[in-house]
């Protein structure tokens, strides 16, 4: 694993997997970020900005289809209304979310500065993406992004029934 903390490039069976997945071409793509236990990957990490130069602040990004439907079952619940509130009567939740959007911040500037305080998912103020906070908390590991962690747990094992990428090979 060469690029970036625990990431490693992505190779073109990667690529095809995260097309399966997104069911289009990935964009901006520098390295994968987290695989899921069944190998594909789950989580990419891409530029800061496209290859147009348009800024892309989503440095974590979900590709597995299965997780994120799971997160998005979870969205429809209301439960970023409830950890946003949450976030306003916890003075050591805010600052630990306070914290993982500091962080987050730091690695994309690291990359490539955008001149912009803005992170991703409604951080720090607010929660607005589950999808970009569960792709936070497993690229760079339990304990950095509380509400990703949260999420995540609330989700379940979702790689049990198998590869959420289906890859055909062409027949002869």
């Amino acid at each position: 694993m060469t690029s970036g903390a625990g990431h490693e490039p992505a190779s073109q069976a990667d690529r095809d997997a995260i097309t399966a997945q997104l069911g289009r071409a990935p964009r901006g793509v520098r390295a994968v970020a987290y695989r899921c236990p069944c190998g594909d990957p789950a989580v990419v990490q891409t530029n800061p900005r496209l290859e147009d130069g348009t800024p892309f602040p989503t440095m974590y990004y979900l590709t597995c289809a299965r997780l994120s439907s799971r997160l998005g079952t979870q969205e429809a619940s209301g439960v970023m209304q409830e950890m946003t509130e949450r976030l306003g009567k916890d003075p050591a939740l805010a600052e630990q979310y306070r914290k993982a959007h500091e962080s987050y911040l730091a690695e994309r500037d690291a990359i490539e500065s955008l001149g912009t305080e803005v992170s991703a998912g409604g951080m720090p103020d607010r929660v607005k993406c589950l999808h970009v906070h569960v792709a936070h908390a497993l690229a760079a590991g339990p304990g950095v992004n509380p509400f990703g962690d949260e999420s995540l747990e609330a989700a379940g094992e979702w790689w049990k029934p198998g590869p959420c990428a289906q890859r055909h090979s062409p027949q002869a």
